[in-house]
This record gives C-alpha cells, structure tokens and sequence, in this order.
C-alpha cells in the first residue's frame, strides 16, 4: 500500500508522509512518484531540481517555518534538505543541521531505533535522534553527484581533488548500504555512471513536465518515448505537456501525444498494489530523436515458464547523481507477478521513475520494463517493482504507427479525478 505525499520534486522520489511528532510514535508511508500537478513531488530520483542536495557548507540558520511542509520533521530547505522548500522557510526542521548541533530531543530518543525521516521511523524531527541514528546518519547530505563517482577514487577535498563536499559518497565512504534504509540498494549500492554516447544509454533521456517534475523515458521508436503513468497523471488527471531532453543533453523534442492504459486510475495507483501493472505510458515527440540515438525495442520477457536469470540493464536520472545518467550494468528480475509486473533487484532510487530495464538482442537492445515503484512487506525492505512490457508490447506497434493516441492538450476521454 502506498500514500502519495505531495511534495514538489524534480526527478523521481520516494517520500514520506510524516504525522507529526505528538502522540505515539508514527511510522511513514512511502510514495514512488514524479508528480506533475499543484502539488507535484519516483521512485524511481523526484524533480531533481529541487529535490537534489547540494553540496558545500549547510546555509546559516534563520528564517521561518512558512512553507507549506514545514514542521512535518523532514528538512526540507536547499542544500540541506530535500529543496522542496525556497530557502529559509522551514526553519525548524532544518535549524540543528544548518547549525551542525544534533542531538538527541526527540522523545523517542535512545529508544534503540532510529527516528528520523528518510532512515528511520520518521517519528523525529531531523537531527534529533543522535544516538540512535548515529550509524547511519552521515549519509543524510552524502550524494553520488560528482561527476567522477563510481570510479573507486575518493576525490572529495581532504582526499583528493575534483570532487565538492559530500559529492563523492561510494568513494570516499564505500558501497554498502544498510538495509532498513530508503535506498538500501540490496545492502550494496552497484550503480555506475555510463557512457550516454554509447548504446543502449543513448537511447534514453529526461522527461521534463512543464508543470514541474521530471521523469526517466528511453526511446522505443525514432519519434516514441516509453515511461510511467505516473509522471504524467496528478489529482487533475493526465497532463502530457512536456519536453523530452537526450542523455547528451544535445537534442530535444516536444511531447505531442501519448497513450497510457485506458484502465489506469491514478486513485487506485497512489494507494493500493492493484494496478501497478497498468503504470506504463508511451509518448509520442515531435522531432525523430531516434533516427540520431538509436532506439530499443519492446518486446516481453515475462509469462509462465519465462527463465528468471535473464541479466537486465537499466538506468535513469537518480536524485543522488547530480543529474548524471546512472545505471546497473547487470542486475536481476527476482519475481515475476501476475499483474504484468516484476520484483527486481536493480538499483533503482527517486528519479528513476520511468527508467527502462534492457536486455540485449543480437546487435541491439529490448525494452523489457519500466520502472514503477516501491512495494513494502511486513518486517522487510521495500520491494523494488517494474511495469513489464508485457503491459504494453501489444500496444507500441499502433501508437508507434500513429493510429492510437490522445493529442497533447485535447480532452482525456477520461474525466479528471479528484485523488485526496
């Protein structure tokens, strides 16, 4: 079960729902999505604008607590938070870590368990939760943005030279990641930053909501972008408006139609399992991108009997890599579901949403999946879950072919639902 938080993010994100610390202790929910509406924040790295920490030295305390998620224990300020707050407006979530002074104020304090969001219970405002958090919580402002990480050579200052502040995190502190955290990774982080002149990496891009957020999308065709259904529904309904930018960051191209399952209900994705099969969209663009980068195609690897051992490929745009196209070489399905969904173990984070999961094909690739979401079980990690092409091969062939579709901007033959 999921509950969509609604927070403004740039490049995939998984947040928490945080109750406010009163009463007994609260654990959070957790969303995996890039929303596009009023209130827009997937899982698979949020809008990486905001939502991507910087590094340098944490901004001087001051300001108020006027943004709208102030005082729901997360940090949300730039450069030391989530950035879904301008700067200076949620003051006391963020004023111990502006201010480098933790401790341990919370009530749920040397309890044994960590509390704060985003490792943790989420039952604690950041920083207050020390002792138990202690492990842990130097990962909080460590990200993997450098654009040098992944390459075994800690160059953050102090140890080398290139890299900023806290930039250069799997570097300088190692790859292992403990498994009660948001991006546990599988207790190691394997992601490399690849080539995007190369194939299948060229073939993939940002997808830029014009109503804020953004999204990973690969190509399918010459002028046909693959995602999710998330990144282009809210509350509102569908809102396609967007621009698709190429990994290279030297061409892009307008959204001018797309086709998402006629049975997606944006309800029913942000809050149940039900239908995270139907989390796919295709999305037709106005310049042949495909014909310069190349393009994969889409073909199913999932159904009874289908082996498991398959190596798959994925990448997209992490809310840890600055931007930087991240990926894993080889990584494996681990379930197969019956909703037209897998369980992998790739290592997928916010941002990623829409990400697509490759297989090589003789001298080209497949597009097997997209990524989708978080899934969590009882006393485990967060399942890491794929939309199977399965869900959409048949379809790509006439939307491909222009005879299906829905224009940008004309009606959704579907009323607009009112989701919260």
């Amino acid at each position: 079960m999921r509950v969509l938080a609604a927070i403004v993010v740039v490049a995939a994100c998984v947040v928490a729902s945080v109750a406010a610390d009163v009463g007994s202790k609260t654990r959070p929910s957790y969303a995996f999505a890039e929303l596009n509406g009023a209130t827009s924040i997937s899982f698979a790295n949020v809008a990486v604008g905001p939502h991507q920490r910087q590094a340098g030295k944490p901004p001087r305390a001051g300001g108020n607590d006027t943004c709208r998620w102030a005082n729901d224990n997360e940090c949300d300020e730039p450069g030391v938070g989530t950035g879904a707050c301008t700067a200076g407006t949620d003051r006391s979530d963020c004023i111990r870590i502006m201010e480098n002074r933790e401790d341990d104020s919370c009530r749920w304090a040397r309890d044994g368990e960590c509390d704060e969001p985003n490792f943790g219970t989420g039952a604690c405002v950041q920083g207050t939760d020390r002792t138990d958090c202690g492990d842990i919580a130097w990962m909080r402002n460590q990200t993997d943005s450098c654009a040098t990480a992944f390459n075994g050579v800690c160059e953050e200052p102090g140890r080398g030279r290139g890299c900023e502040p806290r930039t250069d995190r799997s570097d300088c502190h190692g790859r292992q990641r403990p498994m009660a955290i948001n991006d546990h990774f599988f207790g190691n982080d394997d992601r490399v930053l690849v080539p995007v002149n190369e194939a299948p990496w060229r073939y993939m891009g940002t997808l830029h909501i014009d109503s804020g957020g953004t999204c990973s999308a690969t190509l399918v065709a010459r002028d046909v972008i693959a995602t999710a259904a998330h990144c282009i529904t809210s509350e509102n309904g569908v809102n396609a408006a967007a621009r698709f930018a190429s990994a290279d960051g030297a061409r892009e191209a307008r959204v001018t139609a797309y086709l998402i399952d006629a049975n997606y209900n944006y309800r029913r994705f942000s809050t149940t399992d039900e239908i995270d099969g139907l989390d796919w969209a295709l999305l037709r663009i106005d310049q042949p991108l495909g014909d310069t980068y190349g393009y994969a195609n889409v073909r199913s690897i999932t159904g009874p009997g289908r082996p498991l051992n398959t190596e798959l490929m994925q990448a997209g745009y992490s809310w840890d890599t600055g931007g930087h196209l991240s990926g894993n070489l080889r990584c494996r399905m681990v379930t197969m579901n019956a909703d037209n969904t897998f369980a992998h173990e790739c290592d997928t984070t916010r941002g990623d949403s829409g990400s697509g999961f490759l297989i090589h094909n003789g001298n080209g690739f497949d597009l097997v999946g997209v990524d989708s979401n978080f899934r969590s079980q009882r006393g485990g990690p967060f399942i890491y879950i794929a939309v199977s092409a399965a869900s959409f091969g048949s379809q790509a062939p006439a939307f491909i072919e222009g005879r299906t579709g829905t224009r940008v901007g004309a009606a959704s033959s579907r009323p607009p639902k009112t989701l919260h």
